[in-house]
């Protein structure tokens, strides 16, 4: 067969048919066109293809990237892919195959949400349902979710409820919808607490002027802190993500992390990331987590570094608590030494990740893991465990149980050898973001100077805030009643004595109560009660309970306190240790000569400080019984107050007053008035006891 090709003036001729010259023009113009329309296409489709490929390994930012190139795509991929000869193709929304935009648009929205980009994702989301709501009825859910991490609570709520309304029982979504509709009912509950204006919350940056991406932060020694940040290797390998987080040290200085340098760390493997670190008590051990990304997960192990000349050895896997094929991470020492926390997925919890605790060796390693229980963990996930030992407080991260959406920050005290009811640290210390990681450098109060890690920021990515919390003020309330039948007694005075020596004083009331606004710690005070016709009591301050229900005020009630009657009886007086004040008539005034003789006992008490002093006051025998009692009490508090002004502490210092019952003198002599013998009579009588 002939299949040559003749060429004749005007045409192009092939076996059995010729061609003008302008028609095989055309033709081959098609064809031309054709291939590079395909190419165009295919080179637009490979964005979606390679985004489909990060979106599988968890690099959700990247995906997203890649959609916005097929769904935004270059000037010259636009300007061949939109060809007129491709028009139809192009309004019909489809590209390259049967690959459908909204669906591209769809998938980058989840990449955004996945990332942490709420604003991003938010848009998407929303262009999503608008086209068709029937089918990207999902979107309308986490539009709304998006609108909740966005701090927009009202949109939220808006938007969950268009949900509930449009979508039957069928939906899988519905149950998250609702349980959406809980937190944002929980969060406005949060955000309306009067108590919030105590808080403050302030985030810490890094003298280079960023504070993002540094999160996990704990103290090392006096204002040096250890903190988890990513970095760009130095050298980047083909297909290798270049950045990983590492660990560095700063110092701090108010709420910035100065002149950050890395954790010298020996034989480093640079293909893991390395963070969320422990030191242990004694300086000796660095615990920290390692991991890399395998298939798509996150795998993590907890390793330790012994101490050395340049900084920390060789990591050592720490194989007490990683078991092969899960995850352990986030280790926290206690501050006694004792005992580390962590977090880890392994078997034997009560749902994905669990906090675990494992007893502390002396050669860096640990013993047998233990689980924290059902009390701490869910069915979600616990992490990044603290425990402030001076409370018995443990501090986790969690997003199995009420809170503000996310993972919320929750507390729990040890009582005993069981945990109590963990408990949602609140607005401002939760958001509606994700709020993970703690820390406090309070000796006493968990909130008094803490570190917590949150993406509560209008961007992406774990931010480090401080957070200080105003203390509330304190009350101690206290009772006095009588000894011989627990009625209240009125009108008793009160002495609050605490350890710099500082006195302040108050009265009972009718129903025999007190209270004092407490600045320190009230157990190291002391009480003293004194009343007339009643002996004086002095008591260290015994804390029976706290009603902390006032935002406000901790009301703290002392024990109750009783004191007795001055019984009718003679006082045995040694006389060697005895210094005598003597009165006027019907006076309690000191005398020149009675204020010589108590400088001279105060300068014995300042000299020995283990002496103390019983005072005792006495009358003559005119006036009634109960009137001598009065004065003798006065008589015996005129000569307590001077020493106690003198600087005496107030706890040295006892006294009682007898009335006419004891005299030293004769008032009579055969039946005649003995003016001397009363005198001597009307007196306080000093008792010096040298222990």
């Amino acid at each position: 067969m002939n299949t040559s090709l003749s060429i004749q003036k005007d045409k192009f001729c092939f076996p059995g048919i010729c061609l003008a010259r302008t028609a095989l023009q055309r033709i081959l113009f098609i064809m031309i066109i054709a291939v590079i329309c395909h190419q165009a296409n295919s080179q637009v489709d490979q964005h979606v293809a390679l985004g489909d490929k990060y979106f599988a390994a968890g690099e959700y930012f990247t995906a997203a990237g890649l959609y916005e190139q097929f769904l935004n795509p270059s000037k010259k991929e636009v300007s061949k892919a939109n060809f007129p000869l491709n028009s139809r193709r192009h309004n019909q929304g489809g590209t390259g195959g049967n690959i459908n935009r909204s669906d591209v648009l769809y998938k980058q929205a989840e990449s955004y949400r996945l990332a942490n980009y709420w604003v991003e994702a938010a848009d998407k989301y929303k262009k999503c349902f608008e086209k068709d709501q029937a089918k990207y009825s999902d979107a309308l859910y986490w539009y709304a979710v998006c609108q909740r991490s966005l701090g927009n609570f009202d949109a939220a709520e808006e938007y969950l409820n268009r949900f509930l309304i449009s979508e039957g029982s069928g939906n899988v979504k519905r149950q998250d919808a609702e349980k959406e509709l809980q937190t944002i009912q929980f969060i406005k509950k949060q955000v309306s607490r009067p108590d919030t204006v105590m808080y403050s919350v302030q985030k810490i940056g890094t003298s280079d002027g960023n504070g993002k991406g540094i999160f996990a932060v704990t103290n090392i020694s006096g204002s040096k802190f250890a903190f988890t940040s990513t970095t760009t290797d130095s050298i980047i390998a083909k297909g290798v993500n270049p950045y990983h987080s590492r660990l560095f040290s700063a110092k701090m200085e108010g709420n910035t992390l100065q002149k950050a340098e890395p954790v010298n760390i020996d034989g480093v493997d640079v293909s893991f990331s390395q963070g969320a670190a422990c030191i242990s008590p004694d300086k000796n051990f660095l615990y920290f987590t390692q991991w890399k990304k395998e298939n798509g997960k996150n795998l993590s192990s907890i390793y330790f570094s012994a101490k050395n000349r340049k900084g920390w050895s060789k990591p050592v896997l720490l194989s007490s608590v990683n078991k092969e094929g899960y995850s352990g991470k986030q280790p926290f020492c206690s501050s006694d030494g004792k005992t580390l926390f962590f977090a880890s997925d392994m078997p034997g919890g009560s749902g994905n990740f669990d906090i675990w605790s494992a007893p502390l060796q002396a050669d860096g390693t640990t013993g047998i893991p233990v689980n924290a229980g059902s009390i701490i963990n869910t069915e979600g996930d616990e992490q990044a465990p603290f425990y402030h030992s001076a409370s018995g407080i443990l501090v986790f991260s969690s997003n199995g149980r009420e809170g503000m959406g996310g993972y919320d920050l929750y507390s729990a005290k040890l009582n005993g050898t069981q945990w109590n009811t963990p408990e949602n640290l609140g607005y401002p210390v939760n958001s509606s973001r994700d709020d993970i990681y703690f820390f406090t450098t309070g000796e006493k109060e968990l909130l008094k100077n803490a570190i917590i890690g949150s993406d509560r920021g209008s961007e992406c990515c774990l931010e480090t805030y401080h957070v200080m919390k105003s203390s509330k003020k304190k009350v101690m309330s206290g009772l006095v009643r009588d000894c011989r039948n627990n009625s209240p007694i009125s009108n008793a005075q009160v002495i609050l004595k605490d350890a710099s020596g500082k006195n302040l004083k108050t009265t009972t009331g009718p129903d025999g109560k007190f209270s004092f606004d407490m600045v320190n710690d009230p157990e190291e005070n002391t009480l003293v009660i004194t009343k007339e016709q009643y002996k004086q009591r002095s008591e260290a301050v015994s804390i029976e309970s706290v009603n902390g229900s006032d935002w406000q005020t901790d009301v703290l009630q002392n024990v109750p306190l009783c004191i007795d009657t001055i019984e009718e009886k003679n006082m045995v007086i040694k006389a060697e240790n005895v210094v005598t004040v003597y009165f006027d008539f019907d006076k309690s005034d000191l005398k020149e000569r009675g204020i010589a003789l108590l400088d001279s006992v105060s300068k014995v008490l300042a000299e020995n400080i283990a002496t103390t002093v019983q005072v005792s006051g006495y009358t003559d025998g005119l006036g009634s019984d109960a009137y001598n009692k009065k004065l003798s009490d006065r008589r015996a508090r005129t000569c307590a107050d001077y020493l106690i002004s003198k600087g005496v502490d107030v706890t040295r210092i006892s006294f009682e007053s007898f009335g006419a019952c004891c005299p030293v003198e004769m008032e009579k002599i055969n039946g005649r008035d003995n003016p001397d013998g009363r005198s001597k009579n009307r007196r306080a009588m000093i008792n010096i006891s040298k222990e």
